[in-house]
């Protein structure tokens, strides 16, 4: 019998710039040995004060629109009371009240059931955080 609840520990490199990450196929991956065919719900969650999970589409531009909205949501300039770090870095404490950090989705027949244009994507705009862990955990 496969075991009821499963975690994994994802370790991502962003580097030294703004990046959203697609990381769908590391969660269908994840699904493919750990859901064996069961329905549930895929948990995704990122561990971090200045980092997000988000479900939009990527690969047409809007994971750079993403980034250019929050840009102009969010400056990276000195309005922002949290001061250490790059400068702007406060705003990267302000993201994840934006970009959550996390995300529940539903699986069905051990497949992650999204929509046809859509990925999930850690959001990171932290400049210096290079390293970032995201968890998914699989409830079935």
């Amino acid at each position: 019998m496969s075991t009821p609840f499963t975690t994994r520990v994802l370790n991502v490199s962003t580097g030294s710039v703004e990046r959203v990450v697609d990381l769908t196929r590391d969660c269908e991956n994840f699904l493919s040995e750990v859901a064996a065919g069961r329905d549930g719900l895929l948990n995704i969650f990122v561990p971090h004060a200045t980092a997000g999970i988000a479900v939009i589409e990527t690969g047409a531009g809007s994971d750079d629109d993403l980034l250019a909205a929050l840009h102009t949501l969010l400056p990276a300039d000195d309005r922002w009371q949290h001061r250490h770090g790059t400068p702007g870095h406060g705003r990267d404490h302000v993201l994840p009240a934006l970009v959550p950090p996390h995300a529940t989705l539903p699986v069905i027949g051990g497949t992650l059931e999204l929509g046809t244009w859509q990925s999930v994507c850690l959001v990171d705009t932290n400049k210096d955080n290079a390293r970032r862990e995201v968890r998914l955990s699989f409830l079935g």
